[in-house]
């Protein structure tokens, strides 16, 4: 009978390390709870390896480092991966530095790896319109997730913001959510027509039934009249791309990334679509110019008589 190695126990000075620094980068920074969370697993992540290695966290060097990136990646870890955990390590040993808890930062002679510019997944507007028309509105969790993947479409908001709205948040006569986004920055995203008509239907015909009386702000509610978690609707968004014929692999950022690549293959401007998806650098939305670039030259080779 095989048994579950135990995870290694991570010395407690490391843990109130880990959490000293959790805690300045939520009072400091304001910081996601989903970023809190990555940071952490990271660190933690690392602590167990320098278990074997006799190492305390609070103590690593430039050389232990280097070695768990190298394992890492002899393990499969892919050079993105790598440069997040390192992006989380230089954050964690500035932050030991300031605190006073060593005198160098073992990270700042590490070269981050080297990284291909990756163009984001994003699927046609004719797959698009086929992932919305699947859900059965008819039945009261199929006019919820209609309605859902209409919003989703309509605003591109990112997974979290979409489960973690709220009915105060959703103005219907003016057409509009606020959403309080990373940093804790707002920002009020229009939504268009179709996605309106069907939350209007929604709330009216299905979330009655969806919440059984009890008393939520959750927009979107499930059968227990909560809110729906991130992972529950990625799990419907893939169950709907394989009753579509989708062959593509969706997730919730697919329709993100179609929000932004579409309305900039219809003439959208670049800093309205920033706003929109409510980035803080202008460089980060640009990389969706790419996506649309690359339509344009297929269309181009496709049609154009010398394409």
């Amino acid at each position: 009978m095989s048994t579950t190695p135990e995870r290694p126990v991570l010395e407690a000075e490391d843990v109130a390390a880990i959490e000293r620094f959790i805690d300045a980068m939520w009072l400091e920074r304001g910081l996601a709870e989903n970023t809190l969370a990555a940071y952490r697993r990271d660190l933690e992540g690392l602590c167990r390896w320098l278990v074997g290695q006799a190492v305390r966290l609070v103590e690593a060097d430039r050389a232990t480092l280097l070695n768990y990136l190298r394992v890492r990646g002899e393990g499969g870890a892919n050079p993105r991966s790598n440069a997040r955990l390192l992006s989380t390590l230089r954050r964690f040993f500035r932050h030991l530095v300031r605190e006073g808890g060593r005198q160098e930062d073992p990270t700042a002679r590490i070269d981050s790896p080297r990284l291909g510019r990756s163009l984001p997944r994003s699927i046609t507007e004719a797959e698009v319109e086929r992932l919305l028309i699947t859900p059965d509105p008819a039945d009261a969790r199929g006019l919820r997730d209609r309605a859902m993947l209409e919003t989703l479409y309509a605003s591109g908001l990112r997974v979290s913001e979409l489960v973690g709205l709220t009915l105060p948040q959703v103005n219907l006569l003016q057409g509009v959510v606020r959403i309080v986004g990373k940093g804790s920055k707002e920002r009020l995203v229009p939504l268009g027509e179709e996605a309106l008509n069907w939350i209007e239907r929604y709330l009216s015909e299905a979330r009655p039934a969806l919440s059984l009386g009890r008393p939520s702000d959750h927009l979107f509610v499930t059968r227990r009249g909560g809110g729906m978690t991130r992972q529950a609707f990625w799990q419907l968004i893939v169950r709907y791309a394989e009753q579509a014929g989708i062959q593509s692999h969706l997730s919730p950022h697919t329709l993100r990334h179609a929000f932004a690549t579409h309305l900039l293959n219809h003439g959208a401007d670049l800093r309205a679509v920033q706003m929109l998806l409510g980035h803080s650098s202008l460089s980060t939305t640009q990389i969706y110019t790419h996506v649309a670039q690359a339509r344009l030259k297929e269309l181009h080779r496709l049609h154009h008589p010398r394409g």
